[in-house]
């Protein structure tokens, strides 16, 4: 049996517009506690007071905002934002050979430090990004391979998280959440220790960019 805590906690991760609504503290918890009352008392299949739901969203609200604080604290730390456009992305099945083509891509483009790839190896499949002028290469390397998607036209967003980012949870959730606030479509999201790259739409980068410039260095 779930308590009034965790019911309210599940009803607030349902709609960012709450969630948004709690961090900045302008909601006025007393008419809220009414209105999502009757959810509460169908999960707990129990009749449940609107003070014990009000004091129950107090206590979120209060943790939400500290959550956003400390977030904000830690990407104040945050480097340079960099975009990378014209891209192509390949997901091919994984094979035996699979990491055998990779090596040999990754060969032929030694020393060119200015091409953009990235390799993201799940259990069934593998997606390759690449600069869009290293399409021909993929498709040659990787002919024999079972191609499941291609995608052409994207762009990328490049975000330089301090290292302390690593160990504090939401951080990522906090610059997806921007996004989608302006139907930005995110296509893939690749990350090493302090590196966070989103994949879009090229027609969507220039938007995405000064969305998150205001959010990070408002």
């Amino acid at each position: 049996m779930i308590t009034v805590s965790e019911s309210i906690q599940n009803i607030v991760r349902e709609s960012p517009l709450l969630e948004e609504g709690l961090a900045l503290g302008i909601i006025n918890l007393s008419a809220l506690a009414r209105r999502i009352r009757p959810q509460v008392e169908i999960q707990l299949l129990k009749p449940v007071s609107d003070s014990a739901v009000m004091m129950a969203l107090k206590r979120l609200s209060e943790h939400i905002q500290k959550t956003s604080r400390l977030q904000a604290k830690f990407l104040k730390g945050m480097g340079d934002m960099t975009v990378r456009s014209s891209l192509s992305e390949f997901t091919f099945q994984i094979s035996d050979t699979i990491l055998e083509k990779e090596k040999q891509l990754l060969h032929e483009i030694a020393g060119q430090r200015d091409r953009f790839v990235t390799f993201t190896q799940g259990l069934f499949e593998i997606t390759v990004i690449v600069s869009s002028d290293l399409e021909k290469s993929v498709e040659v390397v990787f002919a024999k391979e079972k191609l499941i998607a291609k995608l052409n036209g994207l762009s990328a967003i490049i975000l330089k998280l301090p290292a302390a980012t690593v160990h504090m949870p939401g951080i990522h959730y906090s610059i997806l959440k921007q996004l989608a606030w302006d139907n930005i479509n995110v296509i893939e999201e690749v990350s090493t220790y302090t590196e966070y790259t989103i994949i879009i739409e090229k027609n969507q980068v220039d938007r995405a960019f000064s969305i998150l410039k205001g959010f990070l260095w408002p």
